[in-house]
């Protein structure tokens, strides 16, 4: 099945060698192998040829954008994508868009690309659409393997999340930076506290601020909230706070010098982790948790404490899946002899 969604006499050396180079046909098809289930012998193959072709290289920088419905994230995503093209010549970026899937249909309309407007023959930006699959954390099962794969090719990739609310903070695991867009009079400092904030605590944007005195009043209060609880945050101090508007062009250039010159990275060995526990979970439930928990857990903790920059190597997604399969085969066998 895979298999069919490429072209038989062309090779994954000759996807891949395209792709680093920021060909969109090329890494849309290796995306599209990603998005398959059973791709684990593929993954392996692909991030096993794009270190052969690309080794030691510096993944891309992950910036999550998350916030509530309304809140104009894609039309902001737009317009920094207009300015990135002018202020960046010789960086790229990619954009993966999550829309929300129908409980019913199951389908989705993935309707943000309507409004992100892209230069259509330009190789330094990519836009990749996802429906959610009715995941409540804003991702879907593929999104981090996408991921992965776009920060091999791009010098920054966007993560748009679904609208939900207070669930939207998986995206934060997954990036270097997040930030939490907002728009003015979006609510008063208890819903500040509840929506979902204390998770996504890097960076904030209030959007819309086409009026003033709206955007003022919503810039203040969300300050004084931050104050309020600054000793819960990281280096107990506040995370800067954005005002943007689409429509005035207000912001958005302060907010792309911020995003450019980010210097921090998150230690991946503690992403990876988290990704494969949060595999495990979903698909063999508190079984595969404790058996990891038994077996793994120990060795896994330990590497990333001994150096926190990194553990002592850097942890293998793929390996560590296939040890894990081996570890599920071995305890179903042990307990049906038993």
């Amino acid at each position: 099945m895979a298999n069919s969604l490429m072209d038989p006499t062309e090779t994954l050396s000759q996807l891949v060698s395209e792709a680093l180079l920021g060909e969109k046909f090329p890494i849309a098809k290796i995306i599209s192998k990603i998005e398959t289930e059973n791709n684990l012998t593929f993954r392996e193959s692909l991030f096993s040829e794009i270190q052969s072709q690309k080794p030691n290289a510096k993944d891309g920088l992950t910036i999550g954008i998350t916030g509530t419905p309304g809140a104009g994230k894609s039309s902001l995503l737009g317009e920094l994508c207009r300015l990135f093209l002018e202020f960046a010549p010789d960086k790229k970026m990619a954009i993966v868009a999550i829309d929300p899937s129908s409980n019913i249909s199951g389908g989705s309309i993935l309707g943000d690309r309507t409004r992100v407007t892209l230069p259509r023959r330009d190789t330094r930006i990519y836009f990749r659409s996802q429906p959610s699959q009715l995941e409540l954390g804003g991702l879907n099962p593929y999104t981090y393997h996408v991921i992965r794969f776009l920060r091999k090719i791009f010098d920054y990739v966007f993560i748009e999340t679904v609208g939900i609310g207070q669930n939207e903070i998986s995206v934060s695991l997954i990036s270097d930076i997040s930030f939490l867009v907002m728009q003015p009079l979006g609510g008063d400092q208890v819903q500040f506290m509840k929506s979902g904030i204390m998770e996504v605590p890097e960076a904030f944007i209030i959007n819309k601020c086409d009026e003033e005195s709206l955007a003022n009043s919503s810039y203040y209060m969300l300050e004084s909230t931050l104050e309020f609880i600054k000793d819960i945050l990281p280096d107990q101090s506040l995370p800067p706070i954005f005002k943007t508007s689409v429509v005035k062009k207000k912001g958005i250039e302060e907010l792309l010098n911020f995003i450019l010159t980010y210097p921090k990275r998150k230690d991946k060995n503690i992403e990876t982790i988290t990704q494969l526990m949060q595999w495990i979970r979903n698909e063999y439930g508190r079984f595969g948790i404790g058996i990891w928990k038994k077996i793994e857990s120990n060795a896994w903790n330990q590497a990333v404490r001994l150096n926190p920059l990194g553990g002592i190597h850097k942890i293998n997604y793929e390996s560590e899946e296939t040890k894990f399969l081996s570890l599920i085969r071995n305890n179903i066998v042990q307990n049906n002899n038993n």
